[in-house]
């Protein structure tokens, strides 16, 4: 995560929402109110899909079943029938 205050960020803002956007670098910006993080399109979405998979007990069970489902008994890639 980069670090910066709100007067450096407006300075460099155009390269530090670059770092963002092409290496989803999250932005830190604290100001005297508080902080303020800046993240990509992309990571904003991935978030909020990931939270409303959450959000439905039965896909996350699913998800925590496959999580906790030893390798060795997992099908290969090359045969799962999508």
């Amino acid at each position: 995560m980069l670090n910066t205050n709100a007067t450096n960020f407006r300075k460099d803002m155009f390269n530090l929402l670059e770092q963002a956007i092409r290496f989803n670098e999250p932005i830190n910006i604290s100001t005297k109110d508080g902080n303020a993080v800046v993240i990509s399109e992309e990571d904003y979405n991935g978030l909020m899909e990931t939270l409303y998979l959450s959000s439905m007990p039965d896909v996350k069970n699913t998800i925590l079943e496959g999580l906790n489902t030893p390798i060795s008994e997992c099908i290969p890639e090359n045969e799962v029938d999508w």
